[in-house]
């Protein structure tokens, strides 16, 4: 690999023209297709084969206004005041109205017809339908309805619009992820003491970025791809992107300051650290796209979009970070006197005390057994809130405190019950006599279950044997005892079956989201065994060892439990919630935990390989196992620190995002690097290879001849002959 990507480095460098062309050409055609084909974002969650998803599919068939969107205007008197007197009944009838001329509205139904009349009758709940998902409303369609409801307010009324059709986001691009890259730049400008090569460094992954997303986009009108797939891809992209590129010109940067020409440097630099690059982009390709095996369609595309993005990053990295060099030239060297010049003059004297992240190690490695203890303390005390952990989607229930949505599921909560906000639908069907009659024994039987608090009356289908039954529960749709109504009406359902020959099946958004959730709890722990299985294979291939994966699977776990309990502790627990700005507690995004793994697997092998490279290189060249993880990591730590806090910036720009989906996806990536850098990889790794010594290094003999070499660290430069005669051949 090393050789092939060191030919890479020198025909990009050579090509430079040829290379940037291509680039920016493949960027033009896909921001033309985008422009000309580019479809609408799908944010619908489904789970193909569950019992909630055949339901609503045959409900779409059989009465499709379940299957549109939905929308509430909910509408509150005065205080003394009742919303069924008038004047206030005539405004209720203007609103009905304004709503029914509103486009792609299917039904609006009168709150004293529903039923959506509170106790009090201070509130009342006007039910719009659409024949459309969400993803396909009309913004007009919604302003509609928002501007119905600012009128009723004109009249008196205190009014707000919730429902469904507020669940779509959109890809949300704002001043917190600009002031992201920003802090990134400086933090490569302080890294390299440069601004022609932090530019670089930007300028390429923007372009690597640009061309994944606008790929994905370009897809739209043949897949299913969300909004949070599109934002995952953006927020991996530009992270890994960045990240990517620092390894490989850092390296370049080290080698020009040694005194190696500038196309041989950049052609090394992408042997050596570019080697890296490609394992540490395909460990998280191969993680991401694992995602599909869960079969859930959304997770499917969310997985391969981050991995394609993740891909393309690797490639910008490897072809057009060397082209944009070429065309740098020599100007990239570090200046005389420079801090960066003094680093690699150090560098080619092996001089490991003279940095920061030699003497951090040489600390760390002193006393081995106090640090494991104390870090593994740490990243379990961390981890315990995790044990805590429940999974749901979210609802609108998770927006933005005083948003229109936000304030209508929160009234309607209060006034009418939580359960209100997630009604179930359970759609009988017999198989001989009137489906009227087998529905009305149907709603019978669950009026009597624990946690409903209303049964409505069955409602018809275009076919005679189908009725639906809309449950209430009495708490809300994110909840544990609705959860257990679903698996009580479901267990009811086979006594039905069974008694009366008509099926049940539990059905709506809050079953459907419930089913989503559970799929995806099932398939959490197969999922960790194949990343940690895969970490313990990859690792032993690159390290000839048997410790070493073993130790870095053991950090990975203890990396991703830790996340994970700040996350509980924060979204769930509410811990500091109102500082961060967190507007909802309650379960985890439900697929939060398997991103979160599939990331920072690929993250925690990256930087597990650039640091343990080098101490595996020093002990090739020394036999000392002590000096070998100081003098190995004296300059690895550096860049792997600034690639971390670039990590960090970019996932932390995502946070403040009034998303309920992205905002703690952002949170437990930006907190799960935080941890795996500088508390596992920078503290833990070396003080377990201080601790275990030569044996780190050991692998049977008949293992070592059935593992493929993969040359990630670029030993074979090292006989290789160079791509340019004229020009020497600097070994890392």
């Amino acid at each position: 690999m090393a050789v092939l990507l060191h030919r890479l480095g020198h025909s990009a460098y050579r090509r430079r023209k040829t290379v940037l062309a291509v680039w920016l050409v493949l960027l033009a055609g896909l921001v033309t297709c985008v422009s000309v084909f580019g479809g609408k974002l799908d944010d619908r969650f489904s789970v193909p084969g569950t019992e909630s998803q055949r339901a609503l599919d045959t409900l779409s068939k059989t009465l499709p206004a379940t299957s549109g969107a939905s929308a509430q205007i909910v509408l509150t008197a005065p205080d003394g005041r009742r919303i069924t007197h008038a004047p206030y009944t005539t405004v209720i009838a203007r609103t009905i109205k304004a709503a029914e001329e509103a486009p792609q509205v299917s039904t609006v139904v009168d709150p004293r017809a529903a039923g959506a009349v509170s106790a009090d009758q201070k509130t009342a709940i006007v039910q719009v339908q659409y024949t459309v998902p969400n993803t396909e409303v009309e913004k007009s369609s919604l302003h509609a309805l928002e501007k119905a409801a600012a009128a009723a307010e004109k009249d008196g009324l205190s009014t707000s619009v919730g429902g469904s059709v507020y669940g779509s986001k959109g890809v949300e691009i704002g001043p917190s992820e600009i002031i992201g890259v920003l802090v990134a730049m400086l933090v490569l400008f302080i890294t390299f003491g440069s601004l022609l090569a932090a530019g670089m460094s930007l300028l390429t992954a923007l372009v690597g970025v640009a061309a994944g997303l606008t790929g994905l986009l370009a897809l739209t009108p043949v897949v299913g791809i969300s909004s949070t797939a599109v934002t995952l891809a953006l927020m991996l992209g530009l992270a890994v992107g960045i990240d990517y590129v620092l390894f490989i010109l850092s390296r370049h940067r080290q080698q020009l300051a040694q005194g190696t020409s500038p196309r041989e440097s950049i052609a090394l630099a992408n042997g050596t650290a570019g080697s890296a690059v490609v394992f540490a982009g395909t460990t998280v390709i191969i993680a991401l796209a694992a995602l599909s095996i869960i079969g859930i369609p959304f997770l499917t595309t969310m997985g391969l979009g981050a991995a394609a993005a993740v891909l393309i990053a690797v490639l910008a990295a490897i072809t057009l970070l060397p082209a944009i060099a070429g065309f740098a030239g020599d100007r990239l060297t570090p200046k005389a006197g420079t801090r960066a010049a003094r680093r690699a003059r150090h560098a080619a004297r092996a001089a490991g005390e003279s940095s920061h992240g030699a003497r951090w190690v040489k600390r760390v490695v002193s006393k081995p057994l106090l640090t494991v203890l104390a870090a593994a303390g740490v990243l379990i005390a961390l981890a315990l809130p995790a044990t805590d952990l429940r999974l749901s989607l979210p609802d609108n229930g998770s927006a933005a405190r005083g948003s229109t949505e936000r304030t209508a599921y929160d009234t309607i909560s209060d006034k009418f019950g939580p359960g209100f906000n997630g009604p179930l639908l359970v759609l009988t069907e017999t198989e001989s006599g009137s489906g009227t009659q087998a529905s009305t024994y149907v709603a019978q039987k669950l009026q009597s279950l624990k946690d409903v608090k209303a049964v409505l009356p069955p409602q018809a289908t275009s076919d005679p044997a189908q009725s639906v039954v809309t449950v209430i529960p009495k708490s809300g749709p994110e909840s544990v005892g609705t959860d257990q109504l679903v698996r009580d009406i479901r267990e009811t359902g086979s006594q039905i079956r069974e008694a009366t020959g008509t099926s049940v099946a539990v059905t709506g958004t809050t079953a459907v989201n419930i089913d989503v959730s559970n799929r995806l709890g099932d398939s959490l722990l197969p999922f960790v065994a194949i990343v940690v299985g895969l970490s313990l294979i990859l690792l032993m291939i690159v390290f000839r060892s048997l410790i070493i994966p073993v130790k870095a699977a053991v950090g990975f776990l203890l990396s991703v439990g830790a996340s994970l309990g700040l996350v509980v502790a924060l979204f769930k627990w509410g811990w500091l919630a109102d500082i961060l700005g967190v507007p909802h507690t309650g379960p985890i995004v439900s697929f939060l935990p398997i991103i979160l793994i599939g990331v920072l697997f690929g993250l925690a092998m990256d930087y597990e390989v650039f640091l343990v490279s080098g101490m595996r290189e020093e002990w090739a060249h020394t036999g000392n196992a002590h000096s070998s993880i100081v003098k190995g990591a004296q300059h690895s730590v550096r860049v792997v620190t600034a690639a971390a806090l670039i990590m960090f910036t970019v996932f932390a720009g995502f946070f403040p995002l009034d998303n309920p989906i992205i905002k703690p996806i952002a949170f437990a990536l930006a907190v799960g690097v935080a941890i795996d850098a500088f508390i596992v990889r920078m503290t833990l790794v070396p003080a377990v290879l201080a601790l275990v010594g030569r044996h780190a290094w050991w692998l049977p003999a008949w293992l070592d001849r059935a593992l493929p070499d993969l040359d990630i660290e670029g030993a074979s430069l090292q006989k290789a002959p160079p791509a340019d005669q004229k020009e020497p051949v600097l070994t890392h």
